[in-house]
Order: C-alpha cells, then sequence, then structure tokens
C-alpha cells in the first residue's frame, strides 16, 4: 500500500521547496503566494537499509522499496474554510490523503516574505488549525442538519449518530480538534466516509536555515522549533526538523557520500526518512519483506495486521487460496545467511493466516487458487 501524505501550510512556508527535494517532481518554487495551485504527486522510496541488506545477501536482481507518495497542497490562509484564496479547492485535496505534514516556517529570511510579516510557528499551526476545524465544523453540522429529524422520530442508530456529531461538534467549537477527542474505534469507523481533516494525523516538519539544521534536532537549541516541539507533544503529534535546500542536496549524493555528508551535519539520516518513518509511526504502519534471488521486496501493512492480511498486500489470489506462511525473523534471517541457514537452524516457522506478522519478517506464502 502507498501511503498518501499531504503538505499543507501557510503560503511562503517552504512546501514547495521541501517537496521538490524529497520526490524531485519539479513543482513550480516563486516568492509569492498561491504559486502551486493543483497539488504536485510525487512518490518516494523508503529508505529501509534491511532491504538493502536482504538484496546484497541473496544478490537479488530487483530490489523495489515500499513508497510514500507525497501531495503538495497549495498554502491555506485565514478564512480558507470560506473560501479565501480558493481554501475550499485546496481543503478538498487535503481529504484525499491519510496523513498530513503540516509545514511551519522556523527561518528568518527578510528576503521571503511571511504572509502575516512575523514568523511566529505557534501563530501559524493555529491559523491552520482554526480553518481545518472551522471546515470540519461546518460537514458536519450539514450531515447532523439531514439527519436530525429521521432521529426526532426515534431512529436507533440515527439518534446514536446524531449524537456523536453533536459531540463532535461541541469539542470543534471548544478549539479541539477531531483526532484529540476521545473517540471510540465504533465512532471512528462512524465518522469515516465524512474525511474529516482534523480527524488525520498530523506531523510537523519544521523548515529551519541551513546553517541551524543541527541544532534544530536538540531541545533547548533552536526556540522557533522548541515552539514547535511544545505543541506537538502537548498533542502526540510527529514533529521533524528539516531544511529543503540541504534535502536537494542529500538527493544528489551516492550511498558513501550521502553518508559522510549526514556525518558532518551531525545527523544520522535525512529529513525524508525522518519524515517517512514519523509518518509510518503516525499510522501505525510496519513494513514485511518478501527475498529471493529474482526480487527482494518491502510490503507495507497496518500493525497487527495477520498472515493473512499480509497476504491480501501481495495479491487477492494469494488470500483467498491461503495455505501457510513460511516465516523467518529479519535477524534471524541475515544471521544465518539466508532461508536455507534459517531452516537448518531450526528458525523457520510455519504460520497460520492468523499469526501476527511483526515488523520484519522475511516471509513466503503458500496458496492454492
Amino acid at each position: 500500500m502507498a501511503v498518501r501524505c499531504g503538505i499543507v501550510g501557510l503560503p511562503n512556508v517552504g512546501k514547495s521547496t521541501i517537496f521538490n527535494a524529497l520526490t524531485a517532481a519539479g513543482a513550480e518554487m516563486a516568492n509569492y503566494p498561491f504559486c502551486t495551485i493543483e497539488p504536485n504527486q510525487g512518490v518516494v522510496a523508503v529508505n529501509d537499509p534491511r532491504l538493502d541488506t536482504l538484496a546484497a545477501l541473496l544478490k537479488s536482481r530487483r530490489v523495489i522499496p515500499a513508497v510514500m507518495e507525497f501531495l503538495d497542497i497549495a498554502g491555506l490562509v485565514k478564512g480558507a474554510s470560506k473560501g479565501e484564496g480558493l481554501g475550499n479547492q485546496f481543503l478538498g485535496h487535503i481529504r484525499q490523503v491519510e496523513a498530513v505534514a503540516h509545514v511551519v516556517r522556523c527561518f528568518i529570511d527578510d528576503d521571503i516574505t511571511h504572509v502575516h510579516d512575523k514568523v511566529d510557528p505557534a501563530r501559524d499551526i493555529q491559523i491552520i488549525e482554526t480553518e481545518l476545524m472551522l471546515a470540519d465544523l461546518a460537514a458536519l453540522e450539514k450531515r447532523h442538519k439531514s439527519i436530525a429529524q429521521k432521529a426526532r422520530f426515534g431512529d436507533k442508530d440515527t439518534k446514536s449518530l446524531a449524537a456523536l456529531y453533536e459531540t463532535l461538534m461541541a469539542g470543534l467549537d471548544a478549539g479541539v480538534p477531531v483526532r484529540r477527542q476521545k473517540l471510540t474505534p465504533a465512532d471512528r469507523l462512524e465518522i469515516q466516509e465524512l474525511f474529516l481533516l482534523t480527524a488525520k494525523p498530523v506531523m510537523y516538519v519544521c523548515n529551519v536555515a541551513e546553517h541551524e539544521v543541527a541544532a534544530a534536532q536538540k531541545p533547548g537549541a533552536h526556540p522557533l522549533v522548541d515552539a514547535v516541539r511544545a505543541i506537538a507533544q502537548e498533542e502526540g503529534a510527529g514533529m521533524v526538523a528539516i531544511c529543503g535546500s540541504i534535502e536537494a542536496e542529500i538527493a544528489e549524493l551516492n550511498g558513501e557520500e550521502r553518508r559522510a555528508f549526514l556525518e558532518d551535519l551531525g545527523l544520522e539520516e535525512s529529513g525524508l526518512d525522518r519524515m517517512v518513518h514519523s509518518a509510518y509511526h503516525l499510522l501505525g504502519l510496519m513494513t514485511y519483506f518478501t527475498a529471493g534471488p529474482q526480487e527482494a521486496r518491502a510490503w507495507t501493512i497496518p500493525q497487527g495486521s495477520t498472515a493473512y492480511d499480509a497476504a491480501g498486500a501481495i495479491h487477492t489470489d494469494f488470500q483467498r487460496g491461503f495455505i501457510r506462511a513460511e516465516v523467518i525473523a529479519y535477524k534471524d534471517y541475515i544471521a544465518s545467511g539466508g532461508e536455507l541457514g534459517a531452516k537448518e537452524k531450526g528458525l523457520l516457522r510455519v504460520e497460520g493466516r492468523d499469526y501476527l506478522v511483526v515488523d520484519g519478517d522475511v516471509m513466503h506464502f503458500r496458496f492454492n487458487v
């Protein structure tokens, strides 16, 4: 499954710069609002050293990583929920994604105008959050109005749904986004078809200056990033600090040069990798592998998936005709030199359809259709 992540924020915070660096998709960049009119889309390979190790061990002819799709959505402004700055069109684009990467400007540059004249991350976050909540409130009010009459006539299910909408509206009116309201799994299923904007998990992406990227990783070393970090911690949201221009340089380097460049910056991994890992964590995703001489491949599935679910990620035929899954833990697979060595050591397990997949499992499915 390809995870879709929408990049949002105020105009001129660096969304398109970051998008270009991450996806090399060539989105236009300019120093004025609404440069991006349609959401640019780019698919990014998920960097996972485990896949590279498997491919090298087996001398796989093809290596297919998991992917994440990024959508660069035009800058939102105050009043977007009422259509300001083409807001309704852009809010509709956000509804298409599973997660939101909210880019926040955390750099000072007099040559790049700020839509509100002064860089203030907390204020900027609140502006975007307010517009998303107002849009959700309008959607809920419209839906509630359509079922209120039916609920008055005593339909039990409709009464329950109306009550849920009322609770959500009260929360939004009090400034609490849907994702922070205490909803049961059943509640979330009920509102799934509404594609509420504030129900989506969020990670804050602090866009910092080149000379500040190392300091931005350390709490207490960058006041603007610290302001975002405090908000993220309070909300239980993700947060990464990156620099778009540095990411562009990293993208042009090969493996060894890349590692050396990151070490010089005092970083262990690129901003892209941190964004992807943060998105995986927010969405509760994990990876399993299929590997052999022909192909080594990473598959993305939700945490808590069974072997039956994992088989379906490859093809519905694998799921429909599922017989068993042959499973080797990643560390055992590498330590044993591959499947044959793991089998000789008794480390290959035969599991049924209800087996709960562990992140990093190397799996082979037996099926019959």
